[in-house]
């Protein structure tokens, strides 16, 4: 490659930048900036985050992120594998069948004990 192929990437770059810090200053200057009590309370993870570290806390917030984070990764998989289904044979089809049996068995054993119901 020669220096003058990077210019063309070095444009690519100085345009990401600046659209990213043009959205940061427009995001800044219109957006309405009017916290209430509402916006500032804890709601992902059920407690605050900065308070006693020895305070008692709910586990379903983090069983519920942690299956979360399982069936995202079911997707991750599933991608590559349809890329290449034609490729694999029918030896990788069925093994992602088996995959896929696996998980929607593990999902419906959550789903009967109560994992993903909010009392």
């Amino acid at each position: 490659m020669h220096n003058s192929d990077y210019f063309f990437i070095l444009i690519f770059i100085l345009i990401a930048m600046g659209m990213a810090i043009a959205m940061f200053l427009l995001s800044k200057i219109l957006a309405p900036s009017s916290p209430d009590s509402e916006k500032l309370s804890a709601y992902e993870c059920g407690f605050e985050a900065f308070d006693d570290t020895r305070s008692k806390f709910d586990v379903r917030f983090y069983l519920v992120s942690i299956l979360f984070i399982i069936f995202d990764l079911e997707i991750a998989f599933l991608f590559p594998w349809a890329v290449s289904l034609k490729n694999i044979g029918a030896l990788g089809f069925y093994s992602m069948m088996f995959f896929l049996f696996i998980l929607t068995i593990g999902f419906i054993y959550e789903w009967k004990n109560g994992a993903l119901d909010w009392e």
